[in-house]
């Protein structure tokens, strides 16, 4: 065994010494001053014979001293086994006398020395000397019981020392016979303790116990664990031999089966899909982490019979892996011109998308040019790292071409288009994908749609995002969060793939009607781009170049044959559609086509030109007049004309009072939201604070009951933007004066009477413009969003802004005329 002391030395088997003087000494007497050596993770105990080697100067000087005179040495144990030079309060209290039987002198300095341990004692004081430690010591033999029961104690553990021994092949056996055939229980204890491994302090209190049987009881303990041990590593030993051989059986066995069939001119098909793999892998060029995970797999599904349950999950899995476009990716076409051109020639209008289409050409073009010195000058910070990838979210009405947007850009880009549909999806593994532990098992919608257009930097549109649900299945838009983030897309895992797929080269375009839906953290990851509706000229442009000709042809019509005059496109759209897109007036065009080649199939008649009255006999009676309802509606003292928005585009809401005899109560009815009952409470109680401001009669109000009314009670209506439409509603009702019908108004309302901003300026302006108003309210701190509307709304409709519902009142209904 190989014990260490001071500076750790090795042990040395006893043929390594020579006999100095060939005297030996079984004399437990020893004197009552020695020198102490101190011992470092090693307790030496009576009885029992130890190599040692030194190597400090002060260790060998208390050597040489001790073999020139009585031969005796101390050895006592340090506390810490890791200090190199341990001082006498670092010593325990206890050690052992030995004398000094064999010494040998290595070349490299070191002494090894043969020890024989002959009684213990306690120490009375260390005495300082140089050039090391002495210690005044008493002797304290140990008590030695007689009888049956310390004979069974040195039995038990003799027995279980040789149990041990037959475990560990280290122990010689002739060690092992000399132990068994000890009858001092003593020296049993000593020497059993001496080859059993155990703690230092174990060892130590085995040494400082006064009792032989309690000594022996120690050591019974703990070789009960060690056994425990011992048989629970063989256990473990030998079910990991039986499931190696078994896993060699059946290799060999494969092997011959696979020799048999060679002979018999049978092919091994498991082995050419195996082949194949391999060579598909190598071809994929899949990054370190995928190619090593493949290469795992591709193991275990050699070492599987092909009839294995788990043969058919592995190849499956493999063969997703090997088709992904790890490294196959479209050239850009970074010619700014030309997908300019191409993006005019699909689309008409939308010039913020457009531009930032062209700003990213622009940007990846310049980067391209300058490659190599950004290379030279590259940022080695891990944490601020480069982003590529492009997420935008394309917010509108519908009908406005957001959606054959992302095609259009897909085509300027020369990039590869695949789109999803988020709309309904609740599950987070339509996502990420399912565990490969699940009976049927695939990725989520991103990977199947990547592997499905066979290139890693396509134009990835996300439609519907705005439509995502989540219910005990998980949250899928938390799962979107993910994939829609430059800073970790690189590295989007796929629940079903386990490694890591680069998404920083898809480009992301997401399509949603309303912002209100989508959760906060997914939006703040995308680049919101507005689209608003379109106006009367747009509709009519976009109907002659894209719409038309497109309904010609899918009913069998060339564009020779049929022309529509810009007035009866006018018709369609004033009279028979109220949108922000152009999705119903192509079906009503549609369906002006089919009923020309019904009449030129059925009546043989050709009809060449499509005039405004052609439209009325096609279509019917209009669905829609606009100015007519207004002039109707505003007739009569009581009713306001507001601007709301929704998901599908701004619209005109008219506010209707009325009063009657009653109790003084409040009416407010249309299917309204909280907050658009609270802005009419607050617009009546400024006005009853200030009728006399306004020339109004007290008495108009006192012991009336007062009823606000919003047409179209089955559509639900909220929103604060209402209250000065319903403020000056009420005044025209107490005024007893009718509004002008082309006045149109939207604000928040405080009970000061100041007016606040609201959203959806621009999708509210348009739909005062489609209806006819010619005069519009609007808050002054919305005077800037007024620049995005097109020359054509800002040239027929005049727009006022106001800070107070003193200055609407006063100009509508108190002006001079």
């Amino acid at each position: 065994m190989n014990f260490d002391l001071e500076d750790n030395p090795d042990g040395a088997s006893d043929n390594q010494f020579e006999n100095k003087n060939g005297e030996q000494s079984g004399d437990a007497d020893f004197p009552s001053q020695l020198p102490i050596l101190p011992l470092r993770g090693l307790v030496v105990y009576p009885q029992t014979a130890v190599p040692l080697t030194i190597g400090q100067s002060r260790s060998i000087k208390l050597v040489d001293d001790a073999l020139s005179g009585n031969r005796w040495v101390g050895l006592i144990t340090s506390r810490d086994a890791e200090k190199e030079n341990p001082d006498p309060e670092d010593l325990y209290e206890y050690g052992t006398a030995a004398i000094i039987h064999r010494l040998f002198r290595a070349p490299d300095g070191t002494i090894r020395l043969l020890v024989q341990g002959t009684g213990r004692f306690k120490v009375k004081k260390f005495i300082e000397g140089k050039p090391y430690i002495q210690a005044e010591v008493e002797a304290a033999p140990e008590k030695i019981e007689k009888g049956l029961k310390i004979e069974a104690l040195s039995r038990n553990v003799r027995d279980q020392f040789v149990a041990i021994a037959e475990m560990i092949p280290s122990i010689p056996r002739e060690l092992v016979a000399t132990i068994n055939s000890l009858q001092d229980p003593l020296q049993t204890a000593y020497n059993i303790a001496n080859l059993q491994r155990m703690d230092l302090s174990q060892a130590q209190l085995i040494l400082e116990m006064d009792s032989t049987a309690d000594k022996l009881r120690f050591l019974v303990g703990i070789l009960t664990k060690e056994g425990e041990v011992l048989d629970l590593g063989q256990k473990i030993q030998n079910e990991a031999r039986e499931e190696i051989d078994k896993v060699q059986r059946e290799y060999f066995l494969r092997e011959q089966l696979k020799a048999i069939r060679k002979e018999l001119g049978d092919e091994d098909a498991q082995s050419a899909e195996v082949e194949e793999f391999r060579q598909k892998i190598k071809e994929a060029k899949m990054p370190p982490e995928a190619d090593k995970q493949a290469q795992l797999e591709l193991e275990r599904l050699e070492r599987l019979p092909a009839a294995a349950a788990e043969y058919g999950v592995i190849r499956t899995y493999l063969d997703w892996l090997v088709s992904l476009p790890w490294s196959t990716a479209t050239e850009e076409m970074l010619d700014i011109a030309n997908a300019r051109k191409i993006l005019d020639h699909d689309h008409y209008g939308l010039d913020d998308v457009k531009s930032r289409i062209v700003e990213y050409l622009a940007v990846r073009k310049l980067k391209s040019e300058r490659k190599d010195l950004f290379e030279k000058n590259q940022s080695k910070d891990d944490i601020r790292k480069e982003r590529e990838g492009v997420i935008l979210c394309f917010v509108g009405p519908p009908g406005v071409g957001k959606t054959s947007l992302g095609q259009s850009i897909a085509k300027a880009l020369n990039r590869k288009f695949v789109r999803t549909s988020l709309g309904g999806i609740r599950d987070e593994a339509e996502i990420r994908g399912h565990r490969r532990t699940y009976i049927g098992a695939m990725p989520g919608r991103i990977i199947q749609s990547l592997r499905r257009v066979e290139s890693r930097n396509p134009v990835f549109m996300l439609d519907e995002i705005d439509k995502l649900t989540f219910d005990y299945h998980g949250d899928p838009a938390s799962a979107l969060l993910e994939v829609l983030d430059p800073e970790q897309n690189s590295e989007f895992r796929d629940n079903y793939l386990e490694v890591a797929f680069d998404l920083s080269q898809v480009m992301f375009i997401t399509t949603a009607n309303q912002l209100d839906t989508i959760p906060a953290p997914l939006l703040d990851r995308m680049e919101v781009i507005e689209i608003s509706g379109y106006t009367e000229r747009e509709k009519v442009e976009i109907a002659k170049g894209y719409l038309i000709p497109r309904q010609l042809r899918e009913n069998g019509l060339m564009e020779k044959e049929l022309k529509f005059k810009d007035d009866a496109i006018l018709e369609i759209i004033r009279s028979f559609t109220r949108e922000s897109g152009v999705r119903n007036l192509e079906r009503e065009i549609g369906s002006v086509c089919r009923k020309v080649v019904t009449i030129r199939e059925k009546d043989h008649k050709r009809i060449r030109s499509i005039s405004k009255s052609y439209v009325n006999e096609m279509l019917g009676k209009p669905r829609f007049k606009p100015s007519e309802e207004v002039l109707k509606r505003t007739s009569v003292p009581g009713v306001a004309t507001g601007l709301a928005w929704t998901p599908v585009g701004g619209e005109i809401l008219f506010i209707e009072a009325t009063s009657m005899p009653g109790s003084d109560k409040f009416i407010i009815t249309g299917s309204l939201g909280d907050v658009m009952k609270e802005s009419a409470t607050a617009a009546f109680s400024f006005l009853r604070s200030h009728l006399s401001e306004f020339g109004i009669d007290p008495k108009v109000v006192e012991h009336r009951d007062i009823h606000i009314h919003v047409p179209a009670g089955a559509q639900p209506k909220d929103g604060p933007s209402a209250g000065i439409t319903i403020t000056v509603a009420l005044a025209s009702l107490f005024l007893g004066k009718a509004l002008d019908a082309k006045i149109g108004m939207t604000g928040e309302i405080t009970l000061r009477g100041q007016v606040l901003p609201v959203g959806g300026i621009k999708e509210k302006m348009l739909a005062a413009h489609r209806a006819g108003l010619k005069k519009i309210f609007l808050p002054k701190d919305n005077e800037i969003d007024l620049d995005e509307l097109p020359e054509e709304v800002k040239k027929d409709v005049e727009f006022i802004p106001v800070d107070t519902a003193e200055e609407v009142i006063n100009q509508t209904l108190l002006s001079k005329k």
